[in-house]
């Protein structure tokens, strides 16, 4: 895509906020299509860099300035400011649409938010943006999940009553009600729908029904909020100690993608500094998660140790390793690289510092097997899996190129992913 691709056309009737014009959508490292104000650049800018150090990385890694405008870096996901919205989709092959399905695939995966693959087909027909596509996964699966009710638990409770409730408290009894004989120091168990589980529900609620543009789902976000109401407000929504078991099980996923939600870089004009909006994920850490999630899925019960057991480069126990994915034990070293390979190359594009870091990989676990894993792309001109054969000089260990392809079906990840560490040939 470049920058005179099309946007995503304005959904006629289903629009409801100001800032509702139709999103500019660009992949990876391209340019921004369209034309912005100087003051729309001068804030998309700010909010991007604000976003950048949010996330621990370079101040360009979102959005950089060009002499045509501005260029999107290795970071995904939706930066929304009052008047406009910029969504940064992955460089892959496909539509935008199909990009956009293939992300959130990615993201239900890294984050386990146990999407079905119903509710991935329900949201291919809708043409959304990724922020919007969320949210309308987030109301119709919190709907769902709520027609038998909010989840309860029972709370400790203490109340003075006139007649006795639970447990007598008998140091309150006779210290605080001491002149009070009409009043008992109740302590019971009451079943409450205040739970740390719901409170982080409405949480999410109420920050998505400021952000949502469509009609459908900002009408979706004021019937949920008010299913919400017998809820106490939380100051702290991620740092609520919700315990997620079989009594809430319905709610695992829908809990996981609020956390998503809530942990997005959100600023009002009421809390100073310029206003925005924005949902980003760094395409290296997201690959990295998905594969290795992936992989313990698609192995099991075979051992896959993610970002571990820490090993190190020297015998001083200095220089430590955190290769993306050890299986069985050792017997193969697996790392993720978002980046293309270059097919035209004889070193495919890989770069000499990932192969340094793979042959420490080797030494450091003994590993029988090495394994860089790319993206798949139309451009290397054959299907996923290895694509080079090579061994490390002097040991003769396997040292694997593969790819695979990220805009697939989860069953077709795991066969993928099989295939690639199944495969025993040198």
């Amino acid at each position: 895509m470049n920058a005179s691709s099309p946007v995503l056309p304005p959904m006629a009737g289903k629009v409801m906020r100001a800032d509702s014009r139709a999103p500019l959508v660009c992949r990876e490292w391209e340019d921004l299509p369209g034309s912005l104000t100087d003051a729309e650049t001068r804030r998309l800018l700010i909010f991007a860099e604000r976003a950048a150090k949010r996330l621990k990385l370079g101040s360009g890694a979102v959005l950089t300035r060009t002499a045509e405008g501005m260029k999107a870096g290795q970071v995904v996901g939706v930066l929304r400011i009052p008047g406009r919205t910029v969504e940064i989709l992955p460089k892959i092959d496909g539509e935008d649409h199909a990009v956009r399905m293939a992300l959130v695939h990615m993201l239900d995966v890294a984050w386990d938010l146990r999407v079905a693959d119903g509710e991935i087909a329900a949201l291919s027909t809708q043409r959304l943006d990724l922020l919007e596509l969320l949210i309308r996964l987030f109301t119709d699966r919190l709907r769902t999940a709520l027609r038998s009710g909010l989840p309860r638990r029972y709370l400790a409770h203490e109340e003075d009553l006139p007649l006795l409730r639970g447990r007598l408290d008998v140091i309150r009894q006779t210290t605080h009600l001491a002149v009070r004989p009409d009043r008992l120091a109740c302590r019971f168990d009451e079943l409450s729908e205040d739970t740390p589980l719901n409170r982080v529900l409405k949480a999410a609620v109420k920050r998505l029904a400021d952000r949502a543009r469509t009609a459908a789902n900002v009408r979706s976000l004021a019937e949920l909020a008010a299913r919400f109401e017998s809820v106490g407000d939380s100051r702290a929504p991620l740092d609520e100690q919700v315990g997620l078991d079989r009594t809430n099980a319905a709610f695992h996923g829908l809990y996981r993608l609020a956390c998503l939600f809530l942990r997005s870089d959100w600023q009002s004009t009421a809390s100073g500094g310029q206003p925005g909006f924005s949902l980003l994920f760094p395409m290296n850490e997201l690959f990295e998660k998905f594969v290795g999630r992936s992989l313990k899925r698609a192995l099991a019960p075979r051992r896959v140790s993610l970002q571990g057991p820490r090993r190190h480069a020297l015998e001083e126990k200095l220089f430590a390793l955190y290769p993306d994915a050890v299986i069985d034990d050792g017997a193969i070293v697996l790392d993720t690289k978002w980046k293309q390979l270059k097919p035209d190359k004889e070193n495919l594009g890989v770069e000499q510092a990932d192969v340094y870091q793979m042959l420490a990989y080797r030494r450091a676990y003994e590993a029988k097997r090495l394994i860089l894993l790319y993206p798949w792309s139309e451009e290397l001109g054959k299907p996923e899996g290895i694509c080079a054969r090579w061994k490390a000089a002097g040991t003769g260990c396997p040292f694997h190129v593969a790819t695979v392809d990220v805009g697939q079906r989860k069953r077709d990840i795991k066969v993928a992913l099989r295939c690639i560490t199944e495969d025993q040939g040198t």
